[in-house]
């Protein structure tokens, strides 16, 4: 027996009430990390552009929540050809910014970044793609597996590897997270996981021991500068005054806020400019700094209770395709997180992508708000039964 509601009472307002926070948040944090180092005139620059961003992504927020998420099923394909155009475009007419080759338009008007709007089409179609073969209900052997892994790689290869020519090592990682959250979603075996997880570590020792013996040839797969990220990491201290700079900064910085921080707008290093990128990248270092310990945990909290909720959505769901999308948003939304805070306190060498919904907005943050639209879309329109869920 089916309980029937309408769809407006089925959005989950605890989800958007958690997005709400981490908007707060962000407009708090974007006003103290950019108001005392680029616009001394107007501190609120950076913060009025943050809520226009906002209320743009509001706006495909609300149309990707009110579209029916089977359209998604059937546009999937066409979504990935669209991306696949626009990342091609990037290859051969990009717009080239502080050494990379990521966007389109032209600086002085207006820029995009295809890769990032890529990860959503890639959510949608490998979703589609593991919901066609368990609805085939595959027979579960080591065969199989392959043919799955196989179809997923496919799919997911050719966006990974041209994002990562641009070079966006970070952006290429989250394409690779949302691949490896779809294969493990989708019921492959624990023989085929040991043998993915043995390939990843197989890899890593492989770059070392060419990093050790063959340089040349480390040196035409690592970038320079991406190498120089790694020696940073690894040894911030001794190259504190060149690649380990910002990670000593933001580690400073981080360390200084102590239990309860030094207070809004008061941190030594988020007001004296020694952190670059404070207002996107490192947003999180003054957050740390000015609302200390507490303050950080309060941040992750609030991303924990909004992973709790995607995920009640998804087991919620009766229909695999929806649930697809919505492992699909998580494992996009939390390998950001976590990269961005980790790189921030010395745990992951640094890359160039923001914290959700923190950082300063723009392609990413439009991106973040149609997957949040997705995962809504999903709860309001799971059909709910008294004493049977429905199989699709």
């Amino acid at each position: 027996m089916q309980e029937r509601k309408s769809n407006i009472q089925q959005i989950d307002y605890t989800l958007l009430f958690l997005l709400f926070l981490l908007m707060c948040i962000s407009l708090l944090a974007i006003y103290s990390g950019s108001g005392a180092q680029y616009f001394v005139d107007d501190p609120t620059y950076f913060v009025k552009r943050q809520v226009i961003w906002f209320i743009i992504g509001i706006f495909f927020m609300i149309t990707a929540m009110l579209l029916d998420y089977d359209l998604f099923r059937n546009f999937s394909i066409p979504l990935y050809v669209i991306g696949m155009i626009l990342l091609l475009l990037v290859e051969f007419f990009g717009v080239v910014q502080n050494g990379s080759q990521r966007w389109i338009g032209h600086p002085n008007l207006f820029l995009f970044q295809p890769s990032e709007f890529m990860k959503i089409f890639l959510v949608i179609a490998l979703a589609h793609l593991v919901y066609r073969m368990t609805k085939e209900k595959r027979e579960i052997s080591f065969k199989s597996d392959c043919i799955l892994v196989g179809k997923v790689l496919a799919v997911g290869l050719p966006p990974f590897l041209l994002i990562l020519k641009q070079p966006d090592l970070g952006t290429a990682l989250v394409v690779a997270s949302v691949m490896a959250t779809m294969i493990l979603m989708s019921g492959v075996t624990f023989r085929m996981l040991s043998l993915l997880a043995s390939s990843v570590v197989v890899g890593i020792i492989s770059l070392v021991w060419l990093h050790n013996n063959h340089f040349s040839l480390f040196s035409q797969i690592i970038k320079t500068h991406q190498m120089e990220r790694i020696y940073g990491w690894l040894n911030p201290t001794e190259h504190a005054g060149s690649y380990g700079y910002q990670l000593v900064q933001a580690l400073q910085g981080i360390g200084a806020g102590q239990l309860y921080g030094s207070g809004f707008t008061q941190g030594i290093q988020s007001q004296s400019g020694r952190v670059p990128e404070l207002h996107t990248d490192f947003v999180f270092t003054v957050i740390g700094e000015e609302f200390g310990f507490l303050g950080a945990t309060v941040l992750i909290v609030v991303y924990f209770l909004m992973f709790y909720r995607m995920i009640i959505i998804a087991f919620n769901c009766n229909n695999l395709f929806g649930t697809y999308l919505v492992a699909g948003v998580i494992g996009l939304l939390v390998f950001q997180i976590f990269q961005n805070i980790a790189m921030t306190i010395g745990l992951m060498p640094i890359t160039g992508l923001a914290l959700p919904f923190i950082s300063y907005g723009g392609s990413a943050l439009l991106t973040n708000m149609i997957a949040i639209g997705i995962v809504l879309n999903v709860n309001m329109r799971t059909r709910h039964y008294m004493f049977k869920a429905e199989e699709t």
